[in-house]
Parts: structure tokens; C-alpha cells; sequence
């Protein structure tokens, strides 16, 4: 049976046989000895997003105290959970992320990427404990890559179209919503707009 590790833009984990192309973790472990996850599904706001393969490193995933191992379908993905680049891994794209926040004024010099956190996973832990309700938006203010909820299902901007997400892939290219909730952090949004690039799912350029 897959484990409950593959995450969703919502920030929601299930457990589905579809791995996506990157890999993350929220701070540390929040699983079982038995692998389940435990209520509280973060371990600190140091929330990442990994390459699936790193110096040819294999690990069994959700060691006994160790971080717990999640999956996305890809970059955009992830972004919209609250989750931002690692500085191990993806050090060339962490700092692209962190030049971007620089470039917009929401980081200053010598700042720690830990002021971003605070406002991405920081964001979505008060969303996911129901303690803040996400924002009601105009999709087509939103820049490229980032996603929006209609009627419980996520849709991704792209091209100035709305592609509609699944563990599998994205749908074909559809108008986009007239209104919808936010689910890319807004701290996100403002990277992605002063230049930070996402990376994509190869089911983009399929329709």
C-alpha cells in the first residue's frame, strides 16, 4: 500500500501510487514507528522542496525518527502547499527563489530564508489547523504557476489559461475562473512574479 506522503496543492497528504517529480519534507519527522502520520502533519516552518535523487544517496522512507519523505507531481505543486526550494539539493534554484523575494523587497540582505518560511508553511499552518481561511481572488491577477481552488478542485495558471491538476498530471488548457481561492502563498506569488521560474509537469506540454 503507498504511503500517505504524496501532498496536494491544498497542502493535504494522501496515499496514492503516484510519486510526481520532486520530493520535500515539512521541518522533520511527524510519523509513526508503524509509518502512519501523526495529527499534526508539520514539524516546523521549514518547509522544502528536494530533488528525487541527490549524490546517488538511498534512504528507506520514513525511518523511525528521522524527516518524513513527501512526494509532489512537481514544482507548482508543491509551491502552492507552501513549500519553497532546498538550499542543499536545489541551491541554484533556492537562491533564484531568494533573489526574487530580494529583487521585490520581501527579503533584506543577510536576511535568513526563515522570514520567507514564516509567511509560506508559516501561512499554511494556520490554514491547515483552520485558524485562517484562505483569500478569495481574481485568477487572472495570479502569475504563471501559480494555483487557485474552484469548488474544491485546483487549477494551475498557465499561458494565461487554467489547467486543471491531478496526482497524474494537468488537464487541457480551459478560460480561466472568474473568482477563486488562493492556494499559492502570496509570499510565493510575489517571487514568481520578480522572476522566479517553476518548474512544470511534463503533462503541460502535452495539450
Amino acid at each position: 500500500m503507498p504511503l500517505q506522503n504524496r501532498a496536494d496543492p491544498f497542502g493535504h497528504l494522501h496515499a496514492v501510487p503516484e510519486h510526481g517529480l520532486f520530493m520535500g519534507n515539512r521541518g522533520g519527522c511527524f510519523h509513526r514507528e508503524d509509518r502512519t502520520l501523526k495529527d499534526r502533519q508539520w514539524a516546523s516552518q521549514r518547509w522544502i522542496i528536494c530533488q528525487l535523487q541527490f549524490k546517488g544517496r538511498r534512504r528507506k522512507l520514513m525511518q523511525p525518527g528521522l524527516y518524513t519523505e513527501l512526494f509532489f507531481l512537481d514544482e507548482a505543486t508543491a509551491l502552492a502547499g507552501g513549500h519553497r526550494p532546498c538550499f542543499e539539493c536545489r541551491r541554484q534554484k533556492a537562491e533564484a527563489f531568494r533573489q526574487a523575494l530580494l529583487r521585490a523587497g520581501r527579503l533584506t540582505p543577510g536576511a535568513s530564508i526563515s522570514d520567507a518560511d514564516a509567511l509560506s508553511a508559516g501561512a499554511m499552518q494556520q490554514v491547515l489547523t483552520g485558524r485562517h481561511a484562505r483569500e478569495i481572488i481574481t485568477p487572472a491577477r495570479l502569475p504563471d504557476g501559480a494555483m487557485y481552488a474552484v469548488e474544491g478542485k485546483a487549477f494551475l495558471v498557465h499561458e494565461g489559461r487554467a489547467r486543471a491538476w491531478s496526482f497524474s498530471g494537468y488537464g487541457p488548457a480551459l478560460p480561466l475562473h472568474e473568482a477563486g481561492i488562493r492556494l499559492t502563498p502570496e509570499i510565493i506569488c510575489t517571487a514568481i512574479n520578480s522572476g522566479y521560474e517553476v518548474s512544470l509537469h511534463t503533462s503541460i506540454g502535452s495539450m
